[in-house]
C-alpha cells in the first residue's frame, strides 16, 4: 500500500483530504449542484504528478476521477482519488502541420486564440470556458461541425497515463486511439492531446432571439429551414427560460425565448440570404448576426459562465417529426411544471460521414441532437431531476442513441453507456477496457465495465 505521506512526497502540486484548506475549492467546477467527494485530491502540475496519483490509487484499490473545468461532470465519486488537471495548461501550434498540442487543463478560449494567430481554428465548442481535451475525447460537437465533423475526428494523438501508472503515447497506430476518440474517460488520464486544425479565420454568425409568442413559429420554421442549408452552415435552436437577474441583458430578462444560433463559413452576403427565412419569423428581441473573427465565435451561443446546478441528458434522433415541437413545449415549455433548457442541434453533413481515421463516435446517422437540462439545487430525486427524462422518453420513437458528451447525471449504469455506442463498438471498448484497466479504476465517468474475451480451450 502507498501511504498519504508517500503520495505527498511524490507530488509537486497540492495534495488534500476532506477538511483541508482548499479541498472544497479544488473539487469544485462549473457544475454546482453536486461535486466529487474524494478521499484525496491531487492538484496535478504535470505528468509526474498524475502518475503518482494513479499509482497511489492502484496500490490502495481506489477509483480515479479526473476533472479540469467540471463542465461535463457525469458521475461524482465518493471516496477514491480525484486528479485535478486545471493547473496543466498551455497550447503549442504547428502552423505547417495545422495541429495544436494542448495540455489537459487548457480551455478552448486559449486554443482558439493561439490558432487564430496563424489563420487556423480548432473544432471548438460553443463555450470558450470548457476544457478542450475532455470535450474532444467525448466526441465534441462544435460550431463548425457540419462542415468538418466531430472534434474527435481530428484527434491525432494523446499522452495518456493508464491504470498501471505508465505514460503512453497513443497515436493513430495504437489500438487505444480508436477508443479514446469518443470514449476517452474510461481508459486513463489524458495529460495532453494533439488535434488537427482547419483553415478558418472568420464566420458569418450570431443569434436571433424571439419572445415567447414566437417560439412555436421559430421551432417550426427552423425545423424546415435546416433541410435547405449547405453543410457549411451549422445551427441549433435553444428554448430558454431566462432568469430575471441583473446580469441578463434587459430585452431577455425574465422571458422564455427561442434562440437560433448560426455559424456559416461562406461570405456574409450569402449568409444574409440564407438567414432571411429566420428573420421573417417575426420581431427579434436581439439580432447579432454578422461577420466576425472566429475568436468571437463563443458569442454565437453566449453560454453562461457562472457555475450553477444542472441535470440533463440527450437524445440523438433520426428525424425531427412535425409533432416534436409541440411535445417539447407541452412537457418542458414555459407552462410546464418544470420549464427546461432545450437545445436542438442540426447534424448531418460531415458528422454523418466516416472519419479518415476510424473512432468510437457513434450514431452518425442521426439528423438531430436534442439536449435537455433542468436547473437543480441539490441531489436527486426531485421533480427537477425527473423533468428532462419526460422529454427524452417521449422522443424514443425517433431516438437512435445518445451522445456521451451531454449526459449530466448523478449515477451511471452499464445500460446508460451502451446507448452512446453501437453494440459491436461497445463490445470492443469493453475488451480494451479489460486490457488497460481490468480493475475498472477509471469508473467515475460514463462507465464501460471491462469484459474479457474468453480464450479458446
Amino acid at each position: 500500500m502507498s501511504s498519504f505521506n508517500e503520495l505527498i512526497s511524490q507530488v509537486d502540486g497540492p495534495v488534500q483530504r476532506p477538511g483541508d484548506a482548499g479541498y472544497d475549492t479544488e473539487r469544485s467546477g462549473f457544475q454546482a449542484s453536486y461535486r466529487h467527494e474524494p478521499s484525496v485530491v491531487v492538484g496535478a502540475t504535470g505528468v509526474d504528478d498524475v502518475c503518482a496519483a494513479v499509482r497511489h490509487a492502484a496500490a490502495n484499490d481506489l477509483p480515479v476521477a479526473v476533472q479540469s473545468t467540471g463542465h461535463g461532470l457525469a458521475v461524482p465519486t465518493e471516496g477514491g482519488v480525484l486528479v485535478s488537471t486545471r493547473r496543466m495548461t498551455g497550447v503549442r501550434i504547428d502552423p505547417a502541420a495545422r495541429t495544436a498540442r494542448i495540455a489537459a487543463g487548457t480551455r478552448w478560449g486559449e486554443v482558439v486564440a493561439a490558432a487564430a494567430a496563424h489563420g487556423l481554428a480548432p473544432l471548438s465548442g460553443s463555450s470558450s470556458e470548457v476544457g478542450a481535451v475532455g470535450y474532444t475525447l467525448g466526441g465534441g460537437l462544435g460550431v463548425l461541425s457540419r462542415e468538418f465533423g466531430y472534434a474527435a475526428d481530428h484527434l491525432r494523438s494523446v499522452e495518456l497515463v493508464t491504470a498501471d501508472g505508465t505514460v503512453r503515447h497513443v497515436d493513430e497506430s495504437h489500438d487505444l486511439h480508436w477508443a479514446l476518440a469518443g470514449a476517452g474517460g474510461n481508459f486513463g488520464v489524458a495529460t495532453s492531446a494533439e488535434i488537427g486544425l482547419v483553415p478558418v479565420s472568420r464566420v458569418y454568425g450570431g443569434g436571433l432571439y424571439f419572445d415567447t409568442a414566437h417560439v412555436p413559429a421559430a421551432l417550426d420554421t427552423w425545423r424546415s429551414w435546416v433541410q435547405t442549408v449547405p453543410e457549411q452552415l451549422t445551427s441549433s435552436i435553444a428554448l430558454i427560460p431566462i432568469p430575471d437577474l441583473p446580469m441578463v441583458p434587459e430585452p431577455l430578462r425574465g422571458r422564455y425565448v427561442a434562440h437560433i444560433r448560426v455559424a456559416f463559413t461562406g461570405d456574409a452576403e450569402r449568409g444574409e440570404e440564407l438567414v432571411a427565412p429566420l428573420r421573417a419569423i417575426g420581431p427579434r428581441l436581439i439580432d447579432t448576426l454578422a461577420e466576425m473573427p472566429y475568436t468571437e465565435s463563443p458569442s454565437i451561443y453566449n453560454d453562461p459562465t457562472q457555475p450553477h446546478g444542472y441535470y440533463g441528458t440527450n437524445a440523438m434522433l433520426d428525424a425531427l417529426d412535425a409533432g416534436v415541437p409541440a411535445t417539447v413545449l407541452d412537457l418542458v415549455g414555459p407552462d410546464a411544471p418544470v420549464p427546461c433548457v432545450v437545445q436542438i442541434n442540426h447534424l448531418g453533413g460531415a458528422l454523418a460521414r466516416p472519419p479518415a481515421v476510424p473512432n468510437a463516435v457513434a450514431h452518425r446517422g442521426a439528423e438531430f441532437l436534442v439536449r435537455v437540462l433542468s436547473v437543480v439545487n441539490g441531489p436527486a430525486p426531485s421533480v427537477e431531476h425527473a423533468a428532462p427524462t419526460l422529454l427524452t422518453d417521449a422522443l424514443k420513437p425517433w431516438t437512435i442513441g445518445r451522445s456521451p458528451n451531454f449526459v449530466f447525471g448523478e449515477r451511471s449504469t452499464p445500460e446508460q453507456a451502451q446507448t452512446c455506442y453501437r453494440p459491436e463498438d461497445h463490445g470492443r471498448l469493453a475488451t480494451l477496457k479489460a486490457a488497460y484497466d481490468p480493475a475498472n479504476m477509471f469508473r467515475c465517468t460514463l462507465n464501460i465495465p471491462p469484459v474479457r474475451v474468453a480464450q479458446p480451450s
